[in-house]
């Protein structure tokens, strides 16, 4: 059987980070781009957690997170600081500038899904992203198993 799952996951990135970047244009956010939207994303559902734990929520390797982050300092949005319990670790927190656009980047979420979603039933839906979990965990395991993990 030939199947093309990869190929389409590739594909519906691409496509969905050019039209993301586009309602974020729309919705006048300028201050950050789709990509560092996420880190914003963990810090605006978690608070102030380790570099370590963003780069495990998002999938970033540490070094492109690291980079994002001095951008993201750079422009007001994140600050970071030593974890005074753990002298190697560093916390990451959003400033006020950041969580002044939190409901803007929710409406595009909001856009974005109903993008992803048109046609599909609760039913769907559901089923659908219990099976994006799983080839998320399958290719989780992979990357452990051989010793690739880049967070």
């Amino acid at each position: 059987m030939k199947t093309q799952g990869g190929f389409l996951t590739s594909q519906i990135k691409q496509i969905s980070s050019r039209i993301f970047e586009q309602m974020l244009e729309d919705y006048g956010i300028r201050e950050f781009n789709g990509a560092q939207g996420k880190i914003l994303y963990v810090l605006w559902e978690s608070g102030e957690i380790p570099i370590s734990r963003i780069a495990h929520c998002t999938s970033l390797a540490r070094t492109t997170l690291t980079s994002m982050l001095d951008r993201m300092e750079q422009g007001g949005l994140v600050k970071r600081r030593q974890n005074p319990e753990n002298r190697r670790e560093i916390l990451v927190s959003i400033t006020p500038e950041a969580q002044r656009l939190r409901e803007g980047y929710n409406a595009v979420l909001q856009q974005i899904n109903e993008v992803y979603y048109r046609g599909f039933t609760e039913e769907e839906i559901q089923q659908h992203e219990t099976y994006l979990a799983r080839i998320l965990a399958n290719l989780e395991e992979c990357e452990a198993l051989n010793g690739r993990k880049t967070t």
